[in-house]
């Protein structure tokens, strides 16, 4: 018999790099990054069961639970992407049952680390296991593409290559990374973000091949310079706070620093054995 309850990981992601190719004519934007998973996660509680009998629809419900600062905006109700995605997975599906989601938030929320779209890969994939579904990996990414641009890649959980407008996705081998990360007190909206690259006509950043090889290779000296992300200085204009973020963390000894996403958190590379003297900063590891 199927487990009706899953405990799981949602885990955050930082980007080493995040190209912006131009504004789509659908809205979004067409991109290329790099993104890792980090050891920053949210935690997810489900109880869930999919049959006949009573059930002639899907039942849901979302309790968002964390400490004040994290869950400030995070909405419970069907705008939180935890309930689109089971929504749309049940919709792909023909699922009639419940689901019943206890969500811990322990990352910060429009921080740039994807923290809505982790929790609703974990979502997907934990219940296609306890709804019995046994969708694959490309039926899922279809309905996590539906779900946030995001969501497709954090559904690997492991290094990943986004194209599109994030939606098309290649594994991608990284070894392990450690990281010290610098949260704000304020969100940036992913609109926000592109909106201002889009206002101050942001350039698109390199070829982003050098980056890959050096990930692939575990090289952090050569890693470090290389981090990019076109966002960054559209949002550093906006938000000098961010460029002196970064500076810290260059100061304190970390091989490269990036903005993640559409920010405000700084990521900085650390070499190994170093431990960084940053105020407020959180050790972490990608992989």
């Amino acid at each position: 018999m199927r487990p009706d309850r899953l405990m799981v990981d949602a885990r955050a992601k930082v980007n080493l790099f995040l190209r912006v190719l131009g504004r789509r004519p659908d809205g979004y934007h067409e991109l290329e990054t790099l993104m890792v998973p980090i050891t920053l996660a949210d935690r997810l509680e489900l109880h869930a069961h999919a049959g006949s009998g009573d059930f002639r629809t899907l039942s849901f419900s979302l309790v968002v639970r964390g400490e004040q600062h994290l869950i400030n905006g995070v909405p419970s109700d069907e705008s939180n992407l935890v309930a689109r995605a089971a929504a749309g997975l049940a919709e792909a599906a023909g699922v009639r049952g419940f689901a019943d989601v206890l969500l811990e938030k322990r990352i910060p929320s429009a921080a740039g680390l994807g923290g809505g779209s982790a929790d609703a890969a974990a979502t997907l994939l934990a219940l296609n296991d306890l709804w019995g579904l046994g969708l694959s990996d490309e039926a899922l990414i279809e309905v996590a593409s539906s779900v946030g641009s995001d969501v497709p890649a954090l559904l690997a959980g492991a290094g990943v290559l986004a194209k599109g407008r994030g939606e098309l996705i290649e594994r991608v081998d990284v070894p392990p990374y450690e990281w010290s990360i610098v949260t704000l007190p304020f969100g940036i909206s992913t609109a926000e973000g592109f909106g201002w690259w889009d206002e101050d006509r942001g350039p698109t950043g390199p070829d982003p091949e050098p980056v890959l090889l050096a990930a692939r290779a575990g090289d952090v000296s050569a890693l470090g310079p290389l981090l990019f992300n076109d966002l960054e200085e559209p949002v550093c204009r906006r938000h000098p706070e961010v460029r002196e973020a970064k500076h810290r963390l260059l100061g304190a000894g970390a091989a490269g620093a990036i903005m993640c996403g559409s920010g405000p958190t700084v990521a900085g590379l650390l070499p190994p054995g170093l431990t960084v003297e940053v105020p407020g900063a959180i050790r972490v590891t990608s992989g």
